[in-house]
């Protein structure tokens, strides 16, 4: 299943985050792809404001990841950029940020392959004249659960 939709501007890629929100307070796990500066840390600073955070939200680009605490509710912003080899990732523990109830919005992914589970959500940006394409892909049951609630939000 798949949705689609073209973004003008930073507010309304927040905006996008703060919808996208409402189908993943139960956890998820979320790839963002996307080349450098399309957007992938405004959606994540959108879902996040949508899930009741207040704070700033940066990329983890050197930490790699940020974690959030949302009364009891736990949120993870990886970004593996600059991660050279997957096994990297097994030397932080990144096995464990991946539990039932975490939400993981996970960007550059495809640097963890063979680590990182199986997404439930792909979420891609990429550039059109003057904004940016999202097209949100479900890849698992819970993806497609997603999807369906995020249908008439999203495509009116």
């Amino acid at each position: 299943m798949r949705i689609e939709k073209d973004i003008y501007g930073e507010e309304a890629m927040e905006n996008l985050g703060e919808v996208v929100s409402s189908v993943l307070k139960s956890g998820a796990v979320v790839y963002l792809e996307g080349d450098l500066g399309m957007g992938k840390t405004t959606l994540v600073r959108g879902v996040l404001r949508g899930l009741g955070y207040q704070g700033p939200v940066k990329s983890p680009t050197y930490t790699i990841v940020e974690p959030y605490d949302l009364s009891g509710f736990e949120a993870f912003h990886f970004d593996l950029y600059r991660v050279t080899d997957a096994e990297e990732l097994e030397f932080m523990g990144i096995r464990d940020y991946f539990t039932d109830g975490s939400l993981c919005l996970i960007e550059w992914a495809e640097m963890g392959r063979g680590v990182l589970p199986e997404a439930d959500l792909i979420i891609s940006l990429s550039l059109i004249r003057e904004g940016r394409h999202v097209s949100l892909d479900a890849h698992t049951e819970k993806g497609r659960v997603a999807i369906n609630g995020l249908s008439d939000a999203i495509t009116s």
